[in-house]
């Protein structure tokens, strides 16, 4: 068993980065190396700007290239609450703005030629108890008289035509949602922005960030440079001076597993729609297949951070609840193991905006594979004068109470989640 991503290892590294020196004047300085950092600096580079893309380990090592390579459209939250707090005009703008992200990934792999098997095969949101399945038909009578009419409810007879099992009480169906390898997706589009003229430089952490006269000194180990503009596009980052967006951000482990290939018998049995697959605990899991036909197998398995030692032992955890919801699996070899750090914010909804002359966006809070994507774009535009394009311009970000970037306060969240999925 491989304790690292197997996006990562199942695809090329990337090999376009810089071989000039780090050091003169640059319009835009963007700092991270996902799929923010690297959709920004595709942008910005097709609109002519000279750009240095700062990612302080390798492209998509941190949480872009660790998740479930899941493209799907809607909020983490209920639609249903989400229109009681901020009013249906809102909502529906945010849930369309989730959908303009998954349009503009299907976009740039087909403009870019990015061969990460990207398909529109649906989310199949599932209820974990009976009284779940209510409240998923509650909002998706919502969705289907507003911003989305594709959706529609899986009775708990169909459950097992969808996902081979009966563990369910029926599910939400998502129509527009989309699977993809997104460790080549992060990747090619980091090699689609060096191609257009960004410079990549990897191991090239921020460890200083001043404002002068006419911009920003940024300070790497590499070399210092002058940009006109800075895009923070760090996520969860432990590195450099951010502590402003570390007392707003808490970085949650997430852990997956991956089996071996299976056979075609299983997978027509386990998995015949080839749906992404989420259910509705609080310790969320959720899985799907992968391009070459192994089933990847995900969730909040421990309230941990993350290590060989605490990947491997999330691992064991999530094999049990695998083998939970598919028994037949119960002697399935795992071949990959891995942990990364989901960006959440207090409301688990994204933050992008402007501060003292920076700019930034992050805490997608486990839905960022198209926002992160579609923010690179925004922000780009917005960096350029167009600030009413940001989705999230009208959220105000406090700081957490109490919180200065260590989560001390994360195995009582954990413990506390656990008895909600015992009683709720």
């Amino acid at each position: 068993m491989k304790l690292t991503s197997y996006w990562l290892d199942t695809s090329a590294r990337f090999d376009q980065g810089a071989t000039r020196p780090l050091e003169g004047r640059y319009d835009v300085a963007v700092v991270g190396g996902g799929l923010t950092g690297a959709s920004a600096a595709l942008a910005l580079a097709r609109k002519g700007a000279r750009v240095a893309l700062l990612e302080a380990d390798t492209i998509g090592n941190a949480a872009s290239g660790r998740n479930g390579g899941m493209c799907n459209n809607g909020f983490a939250q209920n639609y249903a609450v989400m229109s009681g707090k901020y009013g249906k005009d809102v909502a529906d703008r945010l849930y369309k703005t989730f959908d303009a992200g998954v349009d503009l990934v299907e976009r740039l792999v087909r403009e870019e030629q990015i061969d990460c098997s990207f398909a529109r095969v649906g989310k199949l949101k599932l209820a974990a108890k009976p009284e779940h399945y209510d409240m998923l038909a509650r909002s998706q009578e919502l969705l289907a008289a507003g911003p989305d009419p594709e959706t529609r409810m899986v009775p708990p007879s169909e459950v097992r035509d969808e996902v081979g099992t009966d563990r369910y009480h029926g599910g939400l169906l998502f129509p527009k949602s989309a699977g993809m390898h997104v460790g080549r997706f992060v990747r090619g589009l980091a090699t689609a922005a060096a191609r257009t003229g960004a410079e990549i430089h990897e191991h090239a952490p921020v460890t200083g960030l001043h404002q002068s006269a006419d911009g920003h000194r940024v300070e790497t180990p590499k070399g210092t440079i002058h940009a006109r503009q800075v895009m923070l596009a760090s996520g969860i980052s432990q590195v450099g001076p951010l502590g402003w967006i570390r007392r707003r951000i808490v970085p949650v482990g997430a852990f997956l597993i991956v089996t071996e290939p299976l056979s075609p018998e299983q997978l027509a049995r386990l998995m015949p729609t080839r749906r992404m697959v989420v259910d509705t605990r609080n310790l969320v899991v959720y899985w799907r297949l992968t391009p070459d036909n192994r089933l990847l197998f995900g969730g909040r398995a421990r309230f941990a951070g993350t290590n060989p030692q605490s990947d491997q032992k999330s691992g064991e955890i999530l094999k049990a609840v695998m083998v939970d919801v598919y028994p037949e699996l119960a002697g399935t070899r795992i071949d990959y193991c891995w942990g990364g750090l989901v960006d959440m914010t207090q409301d688990r909804l994204p933050r992008a905006g402007e501060r003292n002359g920076i700019y930034y966006s992050m805490g997608y809070s486990g839905h960022g594979t198209h926002m992160s994507t579609l923010m690179g774009h925004i922000m780009a535009d917005v960096m350029d004068g167009k600030a009413d394009l940001n989705p999230w311009k009208d959220f105000n970000w406090p700081a957490i109470p109490g919180y200065f970037g260590r989560p001390w306060f994360l195995p009582v969240l954990g413990a506390y989640y656990r008895i909600k999925d015992l009683v709720r």
